[in-house]
């Protein structure tokens, strides 16, 4: 049962709310990963990488919220339950312990990576069905896309 009417089609709302879904998990599990890795970063160059890791936390979380939301207007409950980002996720999970810094760079370039690209699947399937949660994708993509970029400048 949805409480919020829906301006998509049944169709359009299940290919839509899948991609706003599976963008949250990947939202909020990128901030998790940023915040273990910025917790346990150790080396020569602590201090920009520590930061630059609060700067993609600070966008994963405000972008979870901005999807989560736009799942609810149109009448798809979000789920971010640490279980459903747990099953659900494609990052690699990051080891225990401390994490040198060069080490550190590579884990979010590849997580950045993962999420890049799921994030612009996303964007081809909502295309049609929702362009104004299209829009919100593109966005958010761009976002992290910088935030890559800056990543591997520093791994170069």
């Amino acid at each position: 049962m949805s409480v919020v009417k829906s301006p998509l089609s049944e169709t359009d709302l299940k290919t839509v709310g899948d991609a706003l879904q599976g963008a949250l998990v990947d939202l909020l599990d990128l901030s998790l990963v940023a915040k273990q890795v910025h917790w346990n970063v150790v080396g020569p160059r602590f201090r920009s990488v520590h930061l630059q890791l609060d700067d993609v936390v600070d966008t994963a979380r405000q972008h979870s919220d901005t999807v989560a939301e736009r799942a609810s207007a149109l009448g798809v409950n979000p789920d971010g339950r640490a279980a459903t980002i747990a099953k659900s996720t494609a990052i690699a999970s990051v080891s225990e312990g401390w994490i040198k810094d060069v080490d550190a760079v590579k884990t979010l370039v590849d997580a950045l990576g993962v999420v890049i690209g799921r994030m612009r699947e996303r964007i081809e399937v909502t295309e049609t069905p929702d362009p104004v949660s299209q829009d919100l994708l593109i966005t958010l993509t761009a976002d992290l896309e910088k935030h890559a970029w800056m990543f591997q400048a520093e791994s170069a």
